[in-house]
C-alpha cells in the first residue's frame, strides 16, 4: 500500500527526485522502483566508474542502447555532447522526457536501431514487456513494434564523430551482427569501448564461437577487462561469459 501511495505522489508531482552516482536528478515517476535502485548505489556502480573515467568537457559520449536515459543523463553531465539510440518508442518516449526534465539540451537522441544495413526491422522485449529495457532485434515477437533501422555507415558518415572517447554498446543480443560493422572506425579512432554482450540469448551451439568471434574482432585493444575483474581477450569465452550478461571495457 505505501509503495503504491508513494507511486502517486511521484506521478502527481510529475517526477521522481533521485541521484545518479551522487548527481542530483529529475527523474520520471513510471520507473521510480529502478531509479531508487539507481540512487542507492546497487545499479551498475562500475558502469558509472567507465564513465568518470573516459568522459570530459571536451569529448563526446556514444551510447548505444540507451534504454530510459540512466548513463545518458549522467554522460551528459560529464562529456560535451552525448548521441544515443533508443529504437524501442515506449523506452525513448521517457528518455526523451527525462532530458526534458533535467533541461538537457546537448544530447541528440535517434529513436532508430543500429544494424548492419538500412531498413525497418522488427523487435521486441525479451521478457514480454515493451519498454522494460530488454527490447532486441533478436526477437521479432507478436508483443513487438516495427523499427527503423540504419547502418554504422550512414549514421558516421552525417556526424562527426571525431572527439568520441567512449563508446557504449548494449543492443540486447544484436551485438553479434552490429560490431562488425563499426570496426573499421573503432580501430582508426580508438576510443574507449564499453560492451555488454548476451550469450544466453544464442543457441548453446554457437555461443562459445560468437563470443570468441567478438574477443578476435576486438583483439586490436590491448586492454581487455570485464565487470569480474578478468583480463585479457579470453574473458570473452569464459563460462561466466557464456552463461551471464556481463561487460567488457576495452582500451
Amino acid at each position: 500500500m505505501l509503495t503504491k501511495f508513494r507511486k502517486m505522489v511521484y506521478r502527481a508531482r510529475g517526477f521522481y527526485a533521485g541521484t545518479l552516482n551522487g548527481e542530483s536528478f529529475r527523474l520520471d515517476p513510471y520507473h521510480s522502483k529502478f531509479w531508487r535502485k539507481a540512487s542507492a548505489g546497487t545499479w551498475e556502480p562500475e558502469t558509472f566508474a567507465i564513465l568518470d573515467q573516459h568522459l570530459n568537457t571536451d569529448s563526446d559520449y556514444l551510447d548505444i542502447g540507451a534504454w530510459i536515459g540512466p548513463t545518458v543523463l549522467y554522460g551528459a553531465r560529464k562529456a560535451r555532447r552525448v548521441m544515443c539510440f533508443e529504437p524501442d518508442p515506449v523506452a525513448l518516449r521517457h528518455l526523451l522526457w527525462n532530458l526534458e526534465l533535467n533541461d538537457i539540451r546537448n544530447v541528440s537522441a535517434f529513436g532508430v536501431a543500429l544494424s548492419d544495413s538500412f531498413g525497418v526491422t522488427r523487435m521486441a522485449s525479451m521478457h514480454g514487456e515493451a519498454g522494460d529495457s530488454t527490447s532486441s532485434l533478436l526477437n521479432d515477437g507478436t508483443h513487438g513494434t516495427d523499427a527503423l533501422a540504419i547502418s554504422w555507415d550512414q549514421f558516421a558518415g552525417a556526424n562527426d564523430l571525431s572527439k568520441v572517447s567512449l563508446v557504449k554498446m548494449d543492443i540486447e543480443g544484436a551485438e553479434y551482427s552490429v560490431l562488425p560493422t563499426l570496426l573499421p572506425w573503432l580501430k582508426e579512432h580508438r576510443p574507449a569501448f564499453y560492451l555488454s554482450t548476451h550469450a544466453p540469448y544464442l543457441d548453446p551451439e554457437e555461443r562459445k564461437q560468437k563470443m570468441c568471434a567478438l574477443a578476435d574482432m576486438l583483439s586490436f585493444y590491448p586492454s581487455c577487462q570485464d565487470d569480474k575483474g578478468n583480463t585479457g581477450h579470453d574473458a570473452f569465452s569464459s563460462q561466466y561469459a557464456l552463461d551471464q550478461f556481463p561487460t567488457f571495457i576495452l582500451n
